[in-house]
């Protein structure tokens, strides 16, 4: 079988129905829309929140959550995506590994509002890390492997 052989099963595509090109067609004269009144019209879309009067289900339930504003993002970054990065060469884990080292390195695109250290990946290097929040699984990654992580600000 050839790329250029595949093909949908019969009956899979349906060829769409050219409405309102005369009687002959079957979808003539109001194609389809029943005839007069605001739905047979064009630009009608808000009409199906329309309960007749009554309260609308979208405003009857009551409003919910909150969107904090000014909100801290923080980027996530893998301990083993580190220790890729170690064995390209791109960071050199005998000094201290910061947002800014590992913005330098190529392994995290911006730093927005700092750090966060996930445990996923095996990690061989020792290191000397500055985040802004580590989960505990990364934290015992990083000290089993000799290193140790500086939780600073952030949360």
């Amino acid at each position: 079988m050839k790329l250029n052989e595949l093909s949908d099963n019969k009956g899979a595509r349906k060829n769409r129905m050219r409405v309102g090109r005369g009687i002959g067609s079957g979808k003539g004269k109001t194609a389809g829309r029943g005839v007069k009144g605001q739905k047979a019209r064009s630009g009608v879309s808000g009409i199906r929140a329309y309960e007749g009067g009554q309260m609308p289900l979208y405003m009857r339930l009551p409003k919910r959550g909150f969107n904090k504003p000014n909100r801290s993002s923080f980027v996530e970054v893998n301990i083993g995506r580190i220790q890729s990065a170690i064995d390209a060469g791109k960071l050199d884990a005998g000094q201290k590994i910061n947002a800014a080292t590992l913005v330098e390195a190529g392994v995290l695109r911006r730093a927005k509002d700092g750090v966060r250290l996930l445990g996923t990946g095996e990690l061989k290097a020792k290191l000397d890390i500055e985040v802004v929040y580590a989960t505990a699984g990364a934290k015992a990654a990083v000290e089993k492997a000799g290193g140790s992580v500086t939780v600073k600000g952030g949360e």
